[in-house]
């Protein structure tokens, strides 16, 4: 019997290319890297608003799980930018760097961050010229602070020690670079471990916006948003930065 050979149709063949892409992209997004776009400046000059950014996933792994005897996974560090859902509104994503680790005495003064009773180095922090009113952190107990100005009970209190705050386990203290222009662990708390997402990887597209952009989702903003990419495509995107790996 003469054998015969049977010939997918090209149809069939762009059909399983499509679903396995689909699979893996899927696999991918959901264990190894995820897209973020940045949409306030609380992490300038490191993160502009308008970079779009990569985030490992695995890089910091689960405790106890299978994926810790096999990926190449490290604890999180001082000084880790990190992507994570904002305790306060878990449909909400933040990206801040890790100034608090568990167990860590913080005090703010002025401009400069204590950590167990030593100074800390920030080359990356950048402060706002002309700003003459920067409260300690904690602030001094009975006394009126910023970090009390949405009328909410201080989170703050129940791990005051003195004048520093200890960062209880499996929790992180979180601060933007912008540290004048930043939401961060001093207004909300800490971040729990479980809450992370992962570990800012890199910058893959960047492209000219403002905060205000990003906060316009009707219709016609997103219509009119758009419009100025596909017209400013070359010209509003921030070629130098590229690629450009996070630090």
């Amino acid at each position: 019997m003469a054998e015969q050979t049977f010939r997918k149709s090209t149809a069939r063949e762009y059909f399983e290319s499509l679903t396995i892409t689909v699979i893996l992209a899927l696999f991918g997004t959901t264990f190894i890297v995820q897209a973020f776009k940045i949409p306030t400046p609380s992490m300038e000059d490191n993160l502009l608003v308008g970079d779009h950014l990569l985030v490992n996933k695995f890089a910091f792994g689960s405790p106890g799980s299978v994926a810790d005897k096999i990926l190449p996974l490290r604890d999180i560090r001082r000084g880790d930018i990190i992507v994570f859902k904002y305790p306060r509104n878990l449909s909400m994503h933040f990206v801040k760097r890790v100034i608090g680790l568990p167990g860590d005495r913080i005090h703010v003064a002025g401009e400069q961050v204590f950590i167990n009773g030593e100074p800390l180095a920030e080359p990356y922090k950048r402060m706002m010229p002309n700003t003459l009113f920067r409260e300690e952190f904690p602030p001094i107990q009975g006394s009126a602070s910023i970090y009390q100005s949405d009328g909410v009970e201080a989170w703050y209190e129940p791990f005051r020690h003195k004048r520093e705050i200890v960062v209880p386990p499996d929790q992180y203290f979180a601060m933007g670079d912008n540290r004048d222009n930043s939401l961060d662990s001093r207004y909300w708390g800490f971040v729990p471990r479980g809450l992370i997402v992962g570990k800012a990887l890199l910058v893959y597209w960047s492209y000219e916006a403002n905060p205000e952009a990003y906060r316009q989702t009707e219709m016609r903003d997103v219509f009119n948003k758009t419009i100025d990419l596909v017209r400013n495509f070359f010209s509003k995107t921030r070629w130098s930065r590229t690629f450009r790996i996070i630090r």
